[in-house]
């Protein structure tokens, strides 16, 4: 090879490095990986598995029956966020089955789902779920509505009860509660109720059962879905503002150990209509919110101590979205639509943009829940 031909083979590469360096910063590491969603149907509930490749995109692997059924019927039956989710790690997969109150739990295998066990969920119409290693909270929604909890068999996942971990929500018959979930770092679960506007909490033992609950008034109408961001994992919890156009809002709340709650930012707007599911990243420097009145997605940059700052009031789309999810890394968001069926799959750009990378058709008619690694 000659001096001129060698020099030119070097600055080839070197603009190929240099290419490629400028990709991995603005976009991350791109891993494989699935998405699940629960086809909810009342004759007979499954997990839908997909497979997500480096780009983002789903392929439809596989459908696995749970054991239970499903309560589907509309585009936001359930009409709670996290009625399927993952163990930390991704080892084990949850499912409520709200037609036959149940709860089901599985191994999972890459693109494979292995069945465990499927237990009561200890109330009526379980529609949302919550994973600290080797527990699981369950959220009933109708009844006398309640939460409960369930030890997880760390080899195979199955479920057993926890005894009296079983406690009624404090909003009573008129809940109408939307999530449940474990406040990080705190020995608390946190409870939305959306008919009653309030927040419940409920402080853990040492073993990790709950006792009575307290709740506190949401700051703006209608709390729904919620995450926790920050290194104060302040929740920010959806404000659909009773479906009032343009009113929704995401709000702030900081969770102590005893379940004393405090608000970090009482509501900022998204001029949005009824804005329900929360996904935030795992830094914690971004939150979206998906608005199921005007069909789309709002972002918001969130401050260290937590407080959400609106970045776009549209930030995606959809048709009808509900329900939302990150795959690990956040390096893509995925919005079920139940207007038709799909999934949609966002790519997160570095300022905390979204870019639509691929819709995903097949999924029944009142489908429910995401859950995403």
């Amino acid at each position: 090879m000659t001096k001129r031909n060698s020099i030119f083979c070097l600055s080839v590469l070197s603009a190929t490095l240099l290419c490629g360096a400028a990709v991995a910063a603005e976009t991350g590491t791109r891993t494989n990986g699935n998405v699940y969603a629960l086809s909810n149907q009342p004759d007979g509930n499954e997990v839908l598995i997909y497979h997500r490749n480096f780009t983002g995109r789903l392929n439809f692997v596989s459908r696995v029956a749970t054991g239970g059924n499903g309560a589907g019927s509309g585009t936001d039956p359930l009409q709670s966020q996290n009625p399927v989710v993952l163990s930390e790690g991704g080892k084990f997969l949850f499912a409520v089955n709200a037609g036959s109150n149940s709860v089901s739990a599985f191994r999972a295998f890459g693109n494979k789902l292995v069945a465990s066990n499927t237990v009561s969920s200890g109330g009526i119409m379980p529609v949302s779920l919550t994973v600290r290693k080797n527990l699981l909270y369950v959220l009933n929604a109708k009844g006398t509505p309640n939460i409960s909890g369930f030890t997880i068999d760390k080899d195979t996942g199955n479920l057993s009860p926890l005894a009296e971990s079983t406690q009624a929500l404090p909003g009573g018959a008129a809940a109408a509660p939307a999530q449940v979930s474990f406040v990080p770092g705190q020995t608390a679960l946190a409870v939305t109720e959306k008919d009653t506007s309030q927040i419940d909490t409920f402080p853990l033992d040492t073993k990790g059962v709950a006792r009575m609950g307290t709740a506190f008034p949401s700051g703006k109408p209608t709390p729904f879905g919620f995450a926790f961001a920050g290194p104060s994992q302040v929740a920010l919890v959806s404000d659909a503002a009773g479906g009032k156009p343009m009113k929704s809002a995401l709000s702030a709340y900081k969770i102590d150990s005893d379940g004393a709650l405090s608000v970090v930012d009482s509501g900022e707007a998204n001029m949005q209509t009824a804005a329900c599911w929360v996904a935030v990243t795992d830094d914690g420097a971004y939150a979206y919110v998906v608005n199921l009145g005007s069909g789309n997605i709002s972002s918001y940059r969130i401050s260290v101590g937590g407080d959400p700052t609106l970045l776009s009031p549209t930030a995606g789309g959809g048709n009808v979205p509900a329900d939302a999810a990150f795959s690990k890394g956040s390096q893509y968001l995925y919005v079920r639509n139940g207007g038709d069926g799909t999934i949609s799959q966002f790519r997160r750009l570095a300022d905390g943009g979204l870019r639509l990378v691929d819709v995903t058709k097949g999924l029944p008619v009142g489908a429910a829940g995401l859950a995403a690694r």
